[in-house]
């Protein structure tokens, strides 16, 4: 019976395909372009050991940032907030395979029924023969237990599609999860660097005040023996308090930055540990970046994107198959009696249903056809948002490349000022207590030193904030 009415169902679909024509509108069509350059700036096409294959314990040796990373990677609001959404994305493909398969429900219910005597039903109830020996009750009362199913049979693979393209956003938002993980590694290593540059200024500072201070003494005495005016006296005084108040400004900095860490790592403020004096020996390492198609593996945001446009691809074909009729059986089995004792009376009580239902829109269907354009123009803005991850990911690898590149040499040439700077105020202070050099050229020296070794300090810090960001670029720390 089942099979009969499926094949009647079957051929009335083809009929009404046949009157209809279920034309589907012409889409917009566009090839995705997804072709990298053979290599970077550096032409280097080395395959083998890149960045983005080393595990971040092993590229982050400091054991108090890789403690600090561990710890946000189980604790951090925003991670874990899209580990939620991954099982969002998980509990969506279930719904869509739940759709595939035939709904059944299983029912009971009761009421009563008061109908007039001269009715067409009254005289109906009145004179049915009922050989149970008692009146038939009034008002006539009603018991209902039964079993229900409904199945929309799947016949152009819309609710397979649909589960398809749910199966693909999870796997998105995998490794969107990923991406996270990445920038997440990336901006607490940055923001530890970022912290031991600043003690290190700090300590600059104070040693820097220990030296002014030496020199505000002299130039008192100097003073004393009328050797300077008073106002070389005020200058150097006021360059002392200048440099007192810069370590306000640090401290303050380190702890915001201690906070911002504190944070990415999902706790309330405290110190972080770590040993600012291991700052100065950090020797960024070479990197080896592979070729650029390399990318299109290790990123997790390509990877992401492709597999949203691979999605926004199903989820046309689950929008042109609501322009086709669509299939439904519904069936049901169970007992109907007046009164609960006859309600598992066989085969009187029985009651059973089926029912196939075949529909399709006909002349009403811009609604349709405007779900299947939508869909077609989220597939082409997935297909740029692709290209555009890839050309970011490339862009991204090669300027920092350049960047690695370029402050090692002005690293080298910060040194040098640095070295030339700090003889300088032996000199210059020499030379000033030989009454050779005036006051002028003694301060200008100490706050020409100051700034140089404020400045090495930050290209260090920019070194290794480059290397953390190659390995970012490069997609590495998810695996």
């Amino acid at each position: 019976m089942l099979k009969r009415i499926i094949y009647i169902c079957l051929g009335a679909a083809s009929i009404t395909l046949a009157v209809s024509g279920c034309k589907t509108p012409e889409l917009i069509q566009k090839e995705v372009d997804d072709t990298v350059p053979e290599s970077y700036s550096n032409g280097s096409q080395d395959t083998t050991n890149t960045a983005a294959d080393v595990v971040w314990q092993d590229y982050f040796t400091d054991p108090s940032l890789t403690a600090l990373i561990d710890t946000a990677l189980s604790n951090n609001q925003e991670l874990n907030i899209t580990l939620q959404e991954i099982q969002i994305a998980q509990n969506e493909i279930r719904v869509r395979k739940g759709e595939i398969l035939p709904s059944v429900n299983i029912g009971a219910g009761t009421g009563a029924d008061k109908v007039g005597r001269y009715t067409s039903q009254g005289a109906n109830d009145a004179n049915t023969d009922i050989r149970t020996g008692k009146e038939m009750p009034d008002p006539l009362q009603d018991y209902m237990l039964g079993a229900y199913a409904t199945w929309e049979v799947d016949i152009w693979h819309k609710l397979r599609n649909a589960k398809k393209s749910a199966m693909t956003r999870y796997l998105a938002s995998v490794e969107g999860k990923n991406f996270m993980v990445t920038n997440l590694i990336s901006e607490i290593a940055n923001s530890y660097y970022e912290l031991l540059a600043l003690d290190n200024q700090l300590a600059i500072v104070q040693q820097n005040i220990e030296i002014q201070n030496n020199a505000y003494e002299i130039v008192k005495y100097q003073k004393d023996a009328a050797r300077v005016t008073e106002l070389a006296v005020r200058r150097f005084q006021a360059q002392v308090l200048n440099t007192k108040s810069l370590q306000f400004g640090i401290q303050q900095n380190i702890i915001e930055v201690e906070n911002r860490i504190n944070f990415l790592v999902g706790r309330f403020p405290q110190k972080v540990d770590r040993n600012p004096t291991a700052f100065g020996d950090l020797i960024p390492e070479t990197i080896q970046a592979g070729i650029p198609s390399q990318l299109l593996a290790n990123r997790p945001d390509i990877r992401q994107a492709e597999l949203e446009l691979a999605s926004s691809k199903i989820d046309i074909k689950v929008a042109k198959a609501d322009f086709y009729p669509s299939l439904a059986i519904t069936a049901g089995l169970g007992f109907n009696a007046f009164n609960p004792s006859y309600i598992f009376t066989s085969p009187e009580s029985i009651i059973y249903s089926l029912a196939g239902e075949l529909v399709t829109p006909l002349i009403n269907r811009n609604a349709i056809k405007a779900k299947y354009l939508m869909a077609n123009a989220k597939q082409i803005q997935a297909i740029y948002n692709y290209e555009q991850t890839i050309l970011n990911a490339y862009i991204e690898v090669a300027n920092q490349l350049s960047n690695i590149n370029n402050l090692e040499k002005t690293y080298d040439l910060k040194s040098q000022e640095v070295d030339a700077l700090t003889q300088s105020i032996d000199i210059s202070n020499e030379l000033f207590n030989s009454a050779r050099a005036d006051y002028m050229e003694v301060l200008l020296t100490q706050r020409d030193a100051l700034e140089s070794k404020f400045d090495l300090v930050e290209t260090k810090m920019r070194q290794m904030n480059a290397k953390v960001n190659i390995y970012q670029a490069l997609g590495g720390g998810w695996k």
